[in-house]
């Protein structure tokens, strides 16, 4: 049993699916799996998790949904098969590895240094020192709806959307439970869940965001600036379930 489950969520990625980035954090970190969700692709994503699945079969597994659910439904489920195969640790990352799979390794030596860690998450965090890169729009956009997001919370989070983050069994257990009522938005569904459940003191003291040294947008994702309205649309209805 591996110590780590890593769960990655497809969809049409066949493309710019990076075979050797996987196989070759596996092959350096035997204490990690990964899962892969295929959220009803209908390009050549199934093939290539397969072939992946078939090289490395003790640490990769493929789950296939039939039908597209969007990102939070494949993460969730994804997520409920890793805590059933009975890892400590299990967490989400993003399928085109804008953050490299190392930052997982430096990401669980939080809950060394931490004990009292439930949940690690990354943050983009453009600073001196780290390899950030974003377009200057996507910034803008990502950054007004982070203090969007934090003044929603009420938590100084300064990166909800991140695509890497990792938690303890528990936690887990406790927070992919039930669906997601959002499409888009489940991140921030997961910090409104976090804090409901254990309260805002807990989420203050017991969640932590890990700057990323290195993340670099990936050309190609299926997340457009024209699905802003929509994402706006379910943040609204977010804040009035809320109130």
């Amino acid at each position: 049993m591996q110590e780590v489950i890593l769960v990655v969520p497809c969809y049409n990625e066949a493309e710019r699916f990076d075979s050797g980035g996987f196989a070759d954090f596996l092959a350096e970190q035997p204490g990690y799996a990964l899962l892969f969700v295929d959220d009803g692709s209908s390009d050549r994503t199934p093939e290539r998790l397969e072939a992946l699945r078939k090289r490395q079969p003790g640490q990769v597994s493929v789950l296939r949904l039939e039908a597209n659910s969007g990102k939070g439904e494949a993460v969730r489920r994804g997520m409920l098969a890793a805590l059933a195969a009975g890892a400590p640790f299990t967490g989400f990352w993003d399928a085109d590895l804008a953050t490299p799979l190392c930052a997982a390794v430096a990401m669980r030596r939080e809950f060394e240094r931490r004990p009292e860690l439930d949940f690690v998450t990354g943050c983009r965090l453009r600073r001196l020192g780290a390899d950030i890169r974003r377009s200057p729009l996507r910034h803008l956009v990502g950054r007004v709806f982070a203090t969007a997001a934090s003044l929603h919370l009420k938590l100084p989070v300064y990166d909800t959307q991140c695509g890497a983050k990792l938690f303890r069994r528990e936690t887990a257990e406790a927070l992919f439970a039930e669906p997601f009522t959002t499409r888009w938005l489940f991140d921030v569904e997961l910090f409104d869940r976090y804090q409901r459940r254990y309260g805002r003191d807990a989420a203050l003291y017991r969640i932590c965001e890990h700057p990323l040294a290195v993340w670099h947008d990936v050309p190609g994702s299926t997340l457009r600036l024209r699905t802003a309205p929509r994402i706006l649309l379910e943040f609204l209805r977010l804040r009035r379930r809320s109130l």
